[in-house]
């Protein structure tokens, strides 16, 4: 389903419980996977159906969507973390996905917007996001809103983003 362009966006909070957000969530985070992007392969049959219910699990989880009319067109996905260093919540924003009949529409930052103010609200002192280094016009964004590459002590260099995939452990039934 397709807007048409001019269609108002709403912005709002997900509520996992509601289908037609879980809906929504699990069909634009599939767009996002399939997407260069994201990886360029589609979610597994198990993402497919766990995600929601593992985002709903966690308290610490909240997602953004956007709508244009009845049509989703966009998401971003957060994760609640803890800076020692603070002594209080930060917020990792995990996934920022929109539709590319949407791209260059402001529709990431009205929902980047909505996810830093349910940050503040959390108390968090930072957000935190990766992006790929290939992704100009989203690197151009993120620094548009605020966000830079950081480092504790300049002798020490600029921070990193690492990651170390761990086997997937037996699914009980």
């Amino acid at each position: 389903m397709s807007a048409p362009v001019g269609t108002p966006l709403q912005v709002l909070q997900a509520d996992y419980a509601n289908p037609d957000h879980a809906a929504a969530l699990v069909m634009l985070l599939d767009a996002y996977a399939c997407d260069p992007a994201g990886g360029g392969q589609a979610l597994s049959a198990f993402a497919r159906a766990h995600v929601v219910s593992g985002l709903a699990a966690r308290p610490q989880a909240y997602s953004v969507l956007a709508f244009a009319g009845e049509a989703p067109v966009g998401l971003v996905n957060c994760i609640e973390g803890f800076s020692t260093f603070a002594a209080r919540p930060l917020v990792n924003v995990h996934d920022v996905a929109v539709l590319a009949s949407h791209r260059g529409r402001g529709v990431a930052a009205r929902m980047l917007a909505l996810a830093e103010s349910i940050a503040r609200q959390r108390g968090a002192v930072k957000l935190t996001l990766e992006v790929l280094s290939g992704n100009a016009k989203a690197f151009e964004l993120y620094q548009r809103l605020g966000f830079a590459g950081y480092q504790l002590d300049p002798a020490m260099g600029s921070a990193q983003f690492m990651q170390k995939l761990l086997p997937a452990a037996p699914v009980q039934a």
